[in-house]
């Protein structure tokens, strides 16, 4: 009796079903509930697509020569005779390829009667290796050539060059060209006339007289691969290019470089978005127009930009706030009326502002890896050939995670320091996974990008720290109840071994007589935090350079420094004395600072100091404010207080607001934050697919399939006596069991906690039988619990048939 499927599996060690699990997770999920069961997913056409995709070039050929290589009686095949197809390569190399296949269960059987699983022709190219059809499927002249071999060659050595040409490209494979109106040239007219070439129709159509395609015989093909074999060239490993190999240590160095400058160029966009937001498209988005400025803003082009405008949002750094009762003049509503959304730095971005260079990198680079966003396609069009805009939805890809792991593992498995081109990266990927690669050349392509962007990568080879950040979670957790240790606090591995490639933060300055201030090193967040109120930014880099202004002094003191505050900063601060023109102009400013107050009458402008008062009420460069004087040290406008600031300090006045206690209003900018999203990268790890099982788990999951398959195998065995009570004609029984003794039975099993057979009648008339404990006995119902599925079920007692002990059953 043939071995099924099925029972190939149940004969499988733990060990053996446990290896199928990992290297097919798709089968486990949800939790097959029986060796059945995971027989019919593991032949089912998605999951054998899905573990198709997954193997390299050469063992998908070897895959074909086993397609090739089956009797067309019993439809089995051999390793011998998959070794003879495939003599080109070495024979160990094809055994490890059948191996491989083998361990997916894609070939099974003995080794001299192997089956290829039947769902491998439906998702697999019907044209195995590239080959044709045989003759005798596709004609019977074309098959009356091909039986005659020295005829056969004879014609092909006949055939015109331009007629060979067309054969030697179909016997490349695919073995199907196009007929038209052109093609019906005279090469493939004297190939159709000589039957080396069949006409055939789509797949569903009938063929035309003329043929719409034609098809080339296998065996012409075979013939005409004398050279190269049936399966043509075969290629047991990878490609392997020259690559120059960079010093590992200039390749950290570099990637830390271009770390810093990711995390600063991120902060300056989300600083221009801070101070003013750009409005959510209509369709979802980024404007054209906005990413432009922020470009500039950052010194950047928009393909960086948009590239870190992306990772920022997956980051839950950046997200869309509401744009009413934004402040006038903060916001410009585009044409056509105002903006429902804008966009805007989240409240997670304070806090990651706060956190040091190696942690925001971190946070950044998970969000890269993790975001179903593809930032290449930013500037090109879509479909109705219109623009893809940042942040839009026609940005999603759903494999853009798997495509950006794909790439870095090719630059992870080279030794450190490795450099290959991406045609050479994207040469791997072909052969690795050829099926999964077709068609994403450009999600690879603006992968590779993205991490040198970012500094996983630099030189063209993958970082240390990159290659931490890529293998943490790759692995199967080893604790998964985390019943282990506690995590470190001092962070991820990729996070200190980044940190000791950075220069350490700086917590002082040096002040130039220039009034230009130096910061030799990154700072820290504190000292970045004093800067930006009393100097201004003027250039990037591993020392970066503010310098002091008057206005950036008339800044710190309106945010609420004064003088002496001012002074000790610097002192503190400075690591150089600091220069005399400094102190000087501190102390000019503050001494100006607030002779002047205004408030709201629209406004009002008032001084003690009447001289001052006099002065600017005489000012032409004032005149538009229409100010009057109501009081010797009072003057007014009709215009907002916020007008009449900008219009003294543009005429070179230190003016200061205050309440209407006379207080003085700070006027730090309020800031605006959109709401706090969560992080991509917290949100999934790996979209790619199912998580990897081992150890206690995979172990757990193979018992509950080998527990639910004995249960399922014991349901279906049920007693003789619970057939006969559901009408069956069963030799030998007498007459079927009252219901009065089945009553009986299971009030015994209940006091005896022990499994009995019920067979019932279910709401919809179909007579049942199911192996459960019972727990209770009582108004009208029975209630039992079902080992098998481990839930509990209630039966009316007037729906049971018969009620069989289980020892009884068995004896």
């Amino acid at each position: 009796m043939a071995t099924t499927f099925a029972d190939q599996l149940r004969s499988l060690p733990d060990a053996a079903l446990g290896a199928l699990i990992q290297l097919r997770p798709d089968l486990v999920v949800p939790l097959p509930a029986d060796i059945s069961a995971l027989a019919v997913r593991a032949q089912s056409r998605g999951s054998v697509a899905r573990c198709l995709d997954g193997l390299d070039e050469f063992t998908l050929q070897i895959l074909d020569a086993a397609r090739l290589s089956r009797d067309p009686d019993t439809i089995l095949t051999s390793v011998a005779a998959i070794t003879e197809l495939a003599a080109a390569a070495p024979a160990e190399d094809v055994r490890a390829a059948v191996d491989r296949l083998r361990a997916r269960f894609l070939l099974h059987g003995p080794e001299h009667e192997l089956q290829v699983v039947g769902a491998v022709d439906e998702v697999a190219s019907p044209y195995p290796a590239g080959l044709g059809r045989p003759a005798d499927y596709l004609d019977p002249l074309a098959a009356a050539l091909c039986a005659d071999r020295a005829k056969l060659r004879r014609t092909v050595l006949a055939a015109p060059p331009a007629a060979r040409a067309v054969l030697e490209r179909l016997a490349a494979g695919p073995p199907v060209g196009a007929l038209n109106a052109a093609a019906m040239a005279e090469p493939v007219r004297w190939l159709v006339e000589h039957h080396m070439l069949v006409p055939v129709g789509e797949a569903g159509r009938a063929p035309r007289p003329d043929g719409e395609l034609v098809e080339l015989p296998r065996e012409i093909g075979l013939l005409l691969r004398r050279d190269t074999g049936p399966l043509g060239p075969l290629r047991p490993f990878a490609p392997t290019p020259p690559s120059p190999v960079r010093e590992a240590k200039s390749v950290d160095s570099a990637g830390a470089g271009q770390v810093m400058e990711a995390v600063r160029i991120t902060e300056a966009i989300l600083e221009t978005l801070g101070a003013e937001p750009a409005a959510v498209l209509k369709t979802g988005g980024l404007g054209v127009r906005d990413l432009k400025r922020l470009a500039r803003a950052s010194g950047q082009d928009e393909v960086t930009t948009a590239l870190l405008l992306e990772v920022a949002y997956a980051a839950g750094l950046l997200g869309e706030a509401d744009a009413s009762g934004a402040p006038r003049g903060v916001y410009v509503s585009r044409t056509g009326g105002g903006a429902e959304e804008i966009f805007l730095p989240t409240g997670t971005y304070d806090l990651w502002r706060a956190t040091g260079i190696a942690q925001r990198w971190e946070t950044l680079a998970r969000s890269w890896l993790a975001m179903t966003r593809q930032p290449g396609l930013v500037g090109q069009r879509d479909e109705r050939d219109r623009p893809i805009t940042a942040l839009s939805p026609e940005a999603e890809r759903a494999g853009a995670p798997q495509a950006r792991r794909e790439a870095l593992r090719v630059l992870a498995a080279l030794p450190a320091g490795t450099a290959p081109s991406v045609d050479a990266v994207l040469g791997q990927l072909g052969w690795q996974a050829p099926r999964r690669a077709r068609g994403r050349e450009a999600a690879h392509r603006d992968a590779l990008a993205g991490s040198v962007a970012l500094g996983v990568a630099a030189l063209g080879a993958i970082t240390s720290y990159g290659r931490l950040l890529l293998d943490e979670g790759a692995e199967p957790d080893p604790d998964p109840l985390g019943v282990g240790a506690e995590p470190s606090a001092a962070g991820s591995d990729v996070v200190r071994v980044l940190d000791a490639l950075l220069p350490a933060p700086v917590d002082h300055v040096l002040v130039q007589a220039d009034l230009s201030v130096v910061v030799p090193g990154p700072p820290e967040p504190e000292l970045a935090a004093e800067l930006d109120v009393v100097a201004e930014h003027e250039s990037a880099g591993g020392a970066s350079v503010h310098r002091v202004t008057p206005a950036s002094v008339r800044h710190a003191l309106d945010v609420g420094y004064g003088a002496a505050d001012l002074h000790a900063l610097f002192r503190r601060r400075s690591r150089t004395p600091v220069p005399q023109a400094l102190t000087y102009l501190i102390d000019d400013a503050a001494r100006t600072h607030g002779g002047l107050r205004t408030g709201s009458a629209g406004a009002y402008l008032r001084s003690d100091d009447e001289a001052l008062l006099a002065e600017a009420l005489a000012d032409k460069r004032l005149t538009p404010m229409a100010l009057r004087r109501i009081a010797p040290t009072v003057l007014v406008t009709a215009y907002p207080v916020a007008r009449l600031l900008g219009a003294l300090r543009e005429a070179g006045y230190a003016p200061v607001a205050e309440d209407a206690g006379g207080a003085a209003v700070l006027t730090r900018p309020k800031v605006r934050r959109a709401a706090s999203r969560t992080p991509l990268a917290a949100k999934v790890a790996e979209q790619a697919g199912p998580p990897l099982l081992a150890g206690p788990r995979l172990a757990g999951v193979v018992e509950q399939i080998r527990r639910g398959d004995i249960a399922t195998r014991a349901a279906r065995r049920a007693p003789v006596t619970v057939r006969a009570a559901h009408g069956q004609g069963v030799p030998g029984l007498t007459a079927v069991q009252a219901h009065g003794q089945a009553m009986a039975v299971l009030q015994q099993a209940v006091r005896d906690k022990a499994r009995v057979w019920v067979g019932y009648v279910d709401s919809h008339g179909a007579t049942l039988s199911r192996l459960v404990r019972p727990v209770s006995l009582s108004a009208g119902y029975l209630r039992a619990e079902d080992d098998r599925t481990e839930t509990l079920h209630t039966f009316a007692l007037h729906r049971i048939t018969a009620a069989v002990p289980e020892e009884e059953e068995q004896k």
